[in-house]
């Protein structure tokens, strides 16, 4: 048998070519895309093991790209390695379409480690956000069986409600405008909420905000 076959997207040059050099040794390294719809165009054609993808990619964000690439491929691992620490956003992907989710901080062989992990059919994720999500299910086990906001959730939802811009909450939380988008999207989906006007009286009603 030949060498897994990998596929590397990330928009910053700098950084994908040093996890290039660290897994070529043991890997086939397919080939290197720097943004969403060439991930798509490049999986398609190759059909790579393993794809290890940024989320934050322009033209279309990793977690549209993964979810997109888990119903096209669904014999494909799909490897988050982004700088995102989100334990809501981890806990989604690795959910829906994710094998593994790491952070770029994470030591070099972490990364090889997470590669061989999911091609025997088993699942990684990066020792310090794994907690971050069990601390969180600790304090509420209700997360992920139930339809229930998570901290992370409640914090966007209320400065979103009092009328601040996704830019402004992403400032305020030390979060990108695609992070909180993200957060938005997922509470209207998960709340069964249609407009940014059922957004905020879903936000009264769960008295994240008062009536003004």
């Amino acid at each position: 048998m030949g060498r897994p076959r990998i596929l590397l997207a990330d928009d910053h040059t700098l950084v994908v070519e040093g996890f290039r050099k660290l897994l070529e040794p043991d890997f086939e390294i397919i080939g290197v895309v720097s943004d969403g719809q060439a991930l798509l165009s490049v999986a398609m054609q190759e059909k790579p093991d393993v794809t290890i993808l940024d989320i934050g990619m322009p033209l279309l964000s990793g977690i549209e790209a993964g979810r997109e690439l888990k119903k096209r491929l669904p014999r494909m691992k799909l490897i988050v390695l982004t700088m995102n620490e989100d334990p809501d956003i981890a806990r989604e992907a690795l959910r829906q379409w994710a094998s593994a989710y790491l952070v770029k901080k994470c030591a070099g062989s972490e990364l090889t480690t997470a590669v061989r992990e999911v091609l025997k059919g088993k699942s990684y994720v990066t020792p310090r956000l794994a907690q971050k999500i069990m601390d969180e299910f600790v304090r509420d086990p209700r997360i992920g069986r139930t339809k229930e906001l998570t901290p992370r959730q409640r914090e966007v939802l209320h400065l979103l409600a009092e009328g601040h811009t996704m830019k402004e909450t992403g400032e305020a939380l030390h979060l990108t405008p695609r992070t909180v988008a993200f957060h938005k999207y997922r509470i209207m989906e998960e709340f069964g909420l249609k407009t940014n006007s059922d957004l905020v009286r879903f936000a009264i009603r769960e008295r994240i905000v008062s009536l003004p």
